[in-house]
């Protein structure tokens, strides 16, 4: 990791140290994605097959996984791993299920009452990357918050695995959240499949996952298409800081470091402290702990865009943090909870030494799909309401509209929008008229 030293740094170069590594979409990715959007968009279950065979070495028999693969997926995963599966979906249940926005009303005047009333996104895809290793974690950050939000239906998508079969132990997580639709299909296909629909899949309203550079671009471009998808969020590459004090170990640091880096050679990691000899210890820990790693160098490729800066005090450490923004923050100091407040922008926040953010990635029960590339400054992460869509209703009775009637038409006045004006005032007479002819049937009387 590079070294700096934050005072002695001035603007300009504050600002270098901190940029992300350059993600720039190359021309040629965008349009091959273009390409293959288009042809799945005319082409529907034809294309699939297609590019299967193009990027998958075959054409499967169906796309859809059958219930006697589903049911051979829970029978032969090993019965820890399954544990592990069970015990994280309760845990990422009771969490997300604690946050969910409740609906409520409210009378802001006699006669009108405001309601906010929630609905789920009735049709939802979920794309589950599978790469170099399977990815059940991703399916249940995904399916849980689906499941509790009460989405009409779910489909997923995962590459399938050499021999043509879906990973079994992401079709567990995905039967442990009340998915049964989930296709083998990966890629930039698998996107376009969900956002237009085709004979096998259907059209989705909105898209949910992280994935590759083809895929990352596909759920861009399928956003800006009419008749396209909504998505959750443009993904970009795994990120952490850790602000540590004198008293942190280094080895815990440099191993919550390189969790990050293993992602892929354009993750990054940045540690903060004030205390140069922790950032040598870290540096030492580093490569100790590197030797071991099965991805070391992708890790090592990362840790070259990298930053180990010096700062003269925690408070200064976090108004950085705050300025990058990251991801995931690791607070390594000796009263984490007290440096809580100070943190104005961060995606998901790991407080105190026992506290690893890998507990966050699996089974602590917060989400791990998170904002990244500075977007922490004004988003937050995956949750229920993520897949819900929030209606506002509004009743009035005639004394509702007596209250609060001419304070529209001076407002609607004022903007010059006499249409706006005239939808009150002739309610405004006729309940006008109503009285007035009430008055002269009591008279009569």
């Amino acid at each position: 990791m590079q070294r700096y030293d934050w005072s002695a740094l001035d603007e300009g170069e504050r600002e270098r140290i901190l940029r992300r590594p350059a993600q720039e979409t190359r021309q040629s990715t965008a349009d091959a994605v273009a390409e293959i959007l288009a042809t799945v968009r005319r082409d529907g279950d034809a294309a699939l097959r297609v590019y299967a065979e193009r990027f998958d070495g075959r054409v499967p028999e169906a796309f859809a996984v059958g219930i006697e693969e589903f049911d051979a997926a829970q029978r032969d995963l090993a019965p820890a791993l399954r544990a592990a599966i069970d015990e994280a979906a309760e845990r990422i249940a009771a969490f997300h299920r604690a946050g969910m926005t409740p609906a409520y009303a409210l009378d802001t005047a006699d006669g009108v009452r405001c309601e906010r009333i929630l609905r789920p996104i009735q049709r939802v895809g979920l794309y589950v990357p599978a790469g170099s290793a399977p990815l059940p974690s991703t399916a249940l950050m995904l399916g849980v918050p689906a499941q509790l939000a009460g989405c009409r239906e779910v489909i997923l998508c995962t590459p399938p695995r050499r021999d043509g079969s879906a990973d079994p132990a992401v079709l567990y997580a995905a039967r442990r959240c009340g998915i049964e639709r989930v296709f083998k299909l990966g890629g930039a296909q698998a996107i376009a499949a969900m956002a237009f629909g085709s004979a096998s899949i259907g059209k989705c309203d909105k898209l949910f996952g992280p994935g590759n550079a083809y895929v990352t671009e596909a759920k861009r471009q399928v956003a800006l298409i009419e008749g396209g998808a909504a998505i959750d969020m443009p993904a970009g590459p795994s990120e952490v800081l850790v602000i540590a004090d004198r008293g942190a170990r280094a080895d815990f640091v440099a191993a919550d470091l390189l969790s990050q880096a293993e992602h892929g050679a354009d993750s990054q990691v940045i540690l903060l402290s004030d205390d140069s000899a922790l950032l040598d210890a870290v540096d030492r820990e580093l490569e100790r702990q590197l030797a071991d790693l099965s991805r070391a160098p992708t890790a090592r490729s990362a840790l070259q865009s990298s930053r180990s800066i010096r700062v003269d005090s925690i408070d200064q450490a976090l108004q950085v943090s705050n300025r990058y923004a990251p991801e995931h923050l690791i607070l390594a100091l000796r009263d984490a909870r007290a440096a809580l407040p100070a943190v104005d922008a961060a995606g998901s926040v790991f407080l105190g030494d026992w506290a690893p953010e890998a507990l966050g990635d699996y089974c602590s029960g917060t989400n791990h799909v998170l904002p990244t590339s500075g977007a922490a400054r004004y988003a937050g992460g995956l949750n229920v309401a993520s897949f819900q869509i929030a209606i506002t209703v509004q009743e009035v009775t005639p004394q509702g509209l007596q209250a609060i009637g001419p304070c529209a038409v001076e407002l609607a006045s004022a903007e010059g929008l006499d249409a706006h004006r005239q939808a009150v005032q002739i309610r405004q007479r006729a309940l006008a008229s109503h009285a007035s002819s009430q008055d002269v049937q009591s008279q009569s009387v």
